[in-house]
């Protein structure tokens, strides 16, 4: 069997196990490896470059929003958890402690960081004297700890990478449209630039984030039908504020407590990536995120070598003069065959074949990785003609990945019917919601099913509750979730 048919078999096809294609993709692609640590993994350049890409792009948004980048501790004081008693509850299951130091035990021990609001909330007491120290609009990229049971690289890991944004505000209405603005960015950055399509709309009180007042979530749907919650955003109300003081001298003259936020995305968005666009063939990477968006594969026989690396060279260079992120891979060593297989697998979206016979007839070869196309363009085109095409991929992807998530996303009137949509038919199920916490116990009891969020535009409206028939107070979206 030729090595290029090994490679691709060595990847478990979706329908037969996703769970399993899932790390014979991330694997492959050499994205990650296994820590020695439990559940903890290693960001290989691969896959590092990606978390590096949406680094650079969320960076550049939230300054443009007028926030700015700090540092602050990876310890966190055991007191400053006990200020906040809902949320420590709400972490403590997952809680790292530091209880000893050179062979002393500590006087009091400190948290491995899950997550900062007790430690920014005390800094910002420090820091916040008045009303003209307002709006403070800070964002932290950083890693946190939290000590999972059960883990899976990228999407839950012991340690993982992300960035969490803290701001304070003078009135409840400037924090509110801070978190409904922040949730609006990441929509427009997980839409647009990761052609992942997503719900937004309000958690339930028993999904939101310990010691928010309202939380705000996108959800996005992978292929196997279940939910990845994409990122989350916070209204914290005044209760971090209370709990570390954070207070300021109004223009009345009157000292108020500010008013605080959070929000955050996780390096879990990797995993919604890699399970929203990738085939049985691998990865899938939209044109605007993928590191390298263009391979160049020079063929032909070694007599030929040196005038189709020239030309070579030459499109390389037009390629680069268009911003066009490209790489060549001239690898005597390894058949044209398996390189196109090996690139598949990683997910560039553009493959550029040039042999001696294209450039006998003033041509290249251009092989998509979305759907398989292929098409000749004349030698003086292809720096446009690629512009164009990545500009189609990334639209494509998205209205691929969007058609699927409708195609999957159906109502529901009663609780078995909702089962069935999430079990059988692998989807989303909009279902009505009478707002007792029962009633959402009760739907995820019988069918394995959590809310996802109560969405702000929904599709229909279901005037019952799925679970005990009485007037529905909300419509929400209900899905298996990793």
């Amino acid at each position: 069997m030729a090595p290029e048919k090994e490679f691709v078999k060595a990847i478990t096809p979706q329908s037969e196990d996703f769970s399993r294609w899932y790390i014979d993709t991330i694997t492959k692609a050499d994205l990650m490896d296994y820590a020695p640590v439990r559940g903890c993994i290693v960001f290989k350049p691969d896959g590092y470059e990606l978390w590096e890409a949406i680094q650079q792009d969320l960076d550049r948004r939230f300054k443009a929003t007028g926030h700015r980048n700090a540092y602050f501790p990876l310890f966190i004081p055991e007191s400053f958890l006990e200020k906040e008693k809902e949320h420590v509850e709400g972490f403590n299951p997952e809680l790292p402690w530091v209880t000893e130091v050179g062979g002393e035990k500590l006087e009091e021990r400190l948290a491995v960081r899950p997550t900062s609001e007790t430690v920014i909330g005390y800094m910002y007491s420090q820091w916040i004297q008045s009303y003209r120290d307002l709006p403070l609009l800070i964002n932290q990229w950083a890693n946190v700890v939290r000590w999972e049971k059960r883990t899976l690289p990228f999407l839950r890991t012991s340690e993982f990478l992300w960035q969490e944004g803290h701001t304070a505000h003078a009135t409840e209405e400037e924090a509110r449209e801070e978190t409904r603005k922040m949730l609006d960015v990441y929509t427009e950055f997980v839409e647009s630039t990761l052609c992942i399509p997503v719900i937004k709309g309000q958690k339930t009180p028993s999904e939101k984030f310990p010691g928010a007042v309202a939380t705000y979530s996108i959800e996005s749907m992978m292929k196997d039908g279940k939910a990845l919650q994409a990122g989350t955003s916070h209204y914290l109300g005044e209760n971090f504020a209370r709990s570390f003081d954070i207070q300021f001298l109004d223009k009345d003259n009157e000292r108020k407590f500010a008013h605080t936020t959070s929000w955050g995305m996780s390096t879990r968005i990797l995993g919604a990536l890699i399970m929203v666009h990738g085939d049985d063939r691998g990865l899938q990477l939209p044109p605007k995120i993928a590191p390298t968006q263009v391979i160049v594969i020079p063929i032909g026989p070694a007599k030929t070598r040196e005038r189709v690396l020239a030309a070579a060279n030459e499109l390389m260079s037009a390629l680069q003069n268009a911003n066009v992120r490209v790489k060549m891979d001239a690898r005597v060593d390894l058949s044209p065959g398996w390189k196109f297989n090996e690139y598949e697998l990683r997910g560039i979206p553009l493959r550029l074949e040039l042999g001696p016979r294209d450039l006998d007839a003033g041509q290249a070869m251009l092989a998509r990785r979305d759907t398989g196309a292929k098409l000749t363009v004349p030698l003086a085109d292809v720096a446009t003609q690629i512009v164009a095409l990545l500009d189609d991929i990334q639209s494509s992807m998205y209205e691929r990945a969007l058609a699927f998530q409708k195609e999957h996303s159906k109502r529901a009137q009663s609780i078995d019917e909702l089962a069935t949509i999430v079990r059988q038919e692998r989807g989303f199920a909009l279902a009505g919601w009478c707002g007792n916490d029962a009633c959402e116990a009760l739907v995820k009891e019988k069918t394995g099913s959590t809310s996802r969020n109560i969405p702000f535009d929904p599709p229909a409206h279901i005037d019952h509750c799925v679970a005990c028939g009485h007037p529905a107070q909300h419509t929400v979206w209900y899905a298996r979730a990793y």
